[in-house]
């Protein structure tokens, strides 16, 4: 029996390698979705385009390696070569390049796989263990702090009516400060409300959070918006994604208050990991500023609750996003460098049970 040699399409596109085709002249003529991913361009903008524009920012020269692959006949391999997408992210990759012959026709196939998917994995898990010790601390932090509490407000009460009505502007303090260390303690838990999963449009979210951000923030900070239009209706608890998002893009307001450029992105992620579940499809929503960045000691806490890098910041918002992203079985993530910081929401296309 003849061995089929060829995976089909639809098998190819669930691959975490990325797979390109170019032809006798390097131009581009297949790329999978994993590639797409890598080089952050569509496979529309993509084919007939030739290699060394697509790896133009790349730290080796493509078309020196597809000349010795087409020379020698063989498979070349680079190890941990890096490659950036033209919104500059920089990713390490080991890339194989192989002559192949299809239907007849001589092509160069290339095979990437990229290091940067098995360190955010890992990211990832450590990321989401970090923030359920957390957040089991707080917990076990609120029992303490509102048992006290419910006795201080109940004695207070009883106080005010023994001394008929005397002392009131102080038993009132007593009472309104109890009262606000009680709301203090359930924000940083986040609403324990039962969500209602509805379907609906990311983007009719995203527009909600921008018109409540556009009428908080001064005329120097521009907000523009970068939809992919064709993404599918998310099953999700409106409220919640609504305040994620919401504290989210504040926080980006907050880093250019002096003048600066948000930019709210939406794509398609594809074989997203997180944990150790990975996910054919996910929704990626990017809140992109270019204020001063966030300092590298500071981007692995900042999801802490009460871990602010501001003075007069609570440290609530970003805790509160992520416990709300994490209901919907998703990530927050966040990469930044001066003038550049982006927060990716990642909400996965599963349905939710």
């Amino acid at each position: 029996m003849k061995r089929n040699t060829y995976l089909p399409n639809s098998l190819i596109e669930q691959l975490s390698v990325g797979m390109l085709l170019f032809n006798e002249k390097n131009m581009l003529t297949y790329l999978n979705n994993a590639a797409e991913e890598m080089l952050d361009i569509s496979e529309r903008k993509a084919i007939g385009v030739k290699a060394e524009k697509l790896f133009d920012m790349a730290s080796f020269d493509i078309d020196k390696v597809l000349e010795r692959s087409w020379q020698l006949g063989s498979k070349i391999t680079e190890h941990l070569v890096s490659i950036n997408s033209p919104v500059g992210i920089e990713r390490k990759i080991s890339l194989s390049v192989t002559p192949v012959s299809i239907d007849g026709e001589a092509k160069i196939l290339i095979e990437m796989v990229d290091f940067n998917h098995y360190l955010q994995i890992d990211h990832d898990e450590k990321l989401l263990s970090q923030n359920e010790l957390a957040t089991n601390m707080l917990r076990g932090l609120a029992h303490e702090i509102k048992n006290p509490l419910g006795g201080i407000r109940g004695a207070a009460q009883l106080l005010s009516k023994e001394l008929n009505g005397g002392y009131e502007e102080y038993i009132q303090v007593i009472t309104e400060e109890a009262e606000r260390l009680r709301n203090l303690v359930d924000r940083m838990l986040g609403s324990s409300e039962l969500p209602n999963h509805q379907y609906i449009n990311i983007h009719v979210i995203l527009e909600r959070v921008r018109q409540l951000v556009r009428a908080e923030v001064n005329e120097k900070i521009i907000m523009k918006t970068d939809y992919d239009p064709s993404l599918p209706e998310i099953k999700a608890a409106k409220d919640q994604l609504i305040q994620a998002l919401l504290n989210v893009v504040r926080n980006a307001t907050q880093a250019v208050q002096e003048g600066g450029e948000i930019i709210l992105k939406t794509r398609i992620h594809r074989n997203f990991t997180i944990g150790e579940e990975t996910r054919k499809q996910a929704i990626k929503i990017d809140v992109i500023d270019n204020g001063p960045g966030i300092p590298k000691e500071m981007q692995t806490k900042i999801f802490y609750p009460m871990v602010t890098g501001r003075t007069e910041g609570t440290g609530l918002g970003l805790s509160i996003a992520q416990t709300n992203v994490q209901r919907h079985n998703g990530i927050i993530e966040v990469a930044s460098e001066p003038g550049r910081t982006v927060f990716s929401t990642i909400l996965p296309l599963d349905k939710i049970p």
